[in-house]
């Protein structure tokens, strides 16, 4: 298959793997292994998957998994022929960080997790298995508690975001926060934008868009007064959509320095921590409303049409899928033929 770019590289996602899985009544978790492998197969035209992102939890890899341990996972990486490159770090409290507007120890173990998460990131670029990437973060808190107190809320969570910061640079990382619906001070794209002002540290904290979660800020879900569409939108009207994404990337594109391609179908679902998250689909799920190689480039180019290479690899993220659906391989050649497809239309060469 010709390839007329060479960047943005193309990763899998392995938190599809754990997320939603394994708890009661779920099916259970995808082991790390399989989620490689299954990433491994997968080719179309000769053109596979250059590299993964990875869910700092168990049972994938332990957020308090020791220098021999984060080799192994080097090794076992690069085995398949990939590099790591985004990580997420578990700063919830259920996994033992916090509430990034909550008390102070709530906010002090957020943090921790951060620094936690941080060391294994540098860690596996010292061994030369991470070449690029960013380190995943969110507020852990939700839209009706932050509710009680925006304003205060949201410089708790720039305060808490700004001590992050200050770790990760540490480091040598960067942090980029996730725009989704379900997280309190993020769950609208004007309170994005706000907080990330806010937070004033562009160099190190960024944001991380993921064509499903952003499509439903455009629709004003958990945020009806910063919809950009209207109620009842008829989706059969492709420009109106077109303006709401440019509107929508304009005020975040600056800020965003990792990127997941993903589909959805503009509804939700969800439970817990993650009511009314952004329904994933399949690449070429019949109900999916974004056309994904033409709206991904209006987070990959410019206002000048020009590619922003803000960041050096894509990810595809497509989470709680079945497992039955998850281990069939025309579901990932499916998926590899999407991001390719981005990546020929706004993609580059080095």
């Amino acid at each position: 298959m010709s390839q007329p770019n060479q960047f943005p590289k193309l990763h899998n996602a392995m938190w599809p793997g754990l997320v939603g899985k394994g708890g009661p009544g779920a099916e259970p978790a995808i082991d790390l292994d399989t989620m490689l492998e299954l990433t491994a197969q997968a080719s179309v035209g000769g053109v596979k998957f250059d590299g993964v992102d990875i869910f700092l939890f168990d049972p994938h890899v332990s957020i308090d998994s020791t220098d021999d341990q984060i080799k192994t996972l080097a090794d076992k990486v690069r085995a398949k022929g990939f590099v790591v490159g985004s990580v997420v770090a578990p700063v919830w409290p259920p996994t033992g960080g916090g509430s990034a507007m909550g008390n102070e120890e709530e906010r002090k173990n957020f943090v921790g997790q951060v620094r936690k998460a941080c060391r294994i990131a540098h860690k596996l670029r010292e061994l030369g298995a991470r070449p690029n990437g960013v380190v995943r973060i969110d507020s852990a808190a939700s839209p009706s508690e932050w509710a009680k107190d925006p304003a205060g809320n949201t410089k708790l969570i720039a305060q808490t975001f700004r001590e992050a910061g200050e770790v990760a640079e540490s480091f040598g990382e960067r942090l980029a926060a996730e725009g989704e619906i379900c997280w309190g001070g993020m769950h609208s794209w004007k309170e994005m934008v706000r907080l990330l002002e806010l937070t004033n540290r562009p160099k190190t904290v960024g944001f991380q868009a993921d064509m499903a979660h952003t499509l439903l800020y455009t629709m004003g879900y958990n945020a009806p007064g910063d919809a950009l569409l209207p109620e009842n939108f008829d989706w059969k009207d492709g420009s109106k959509l077109d303006e709401a994404l440019k509107t929508l990337t304009a005020a975040l594109r600056p800020w965003t320095i990792d990127f997941h391609i993903a589909q959805n179908d503009a509804t939700v679902k969800g439970s817990g921590s993650h009511d009314k998250t952004g329904r994933h689909c399949l690449a070429n799920d019949p109900n999916g409303k974004l056309n994904i190689p033409h709206h991904a480039g209006y987070w990959m180019r410019d206002e000048k049409g020009q590619p922003t290479r803000a960041f050096n690899h894509i990810c595809w993220d497509g989470c709680m899928f079945p497992n039955d659906v998850m281990k069939k391989p025309e579901t990932w050649n499916n998926i590899l033929a999407t991001m390719i497809a981005v990546r020929n239309a706004h993609g580059w060469n080095a």
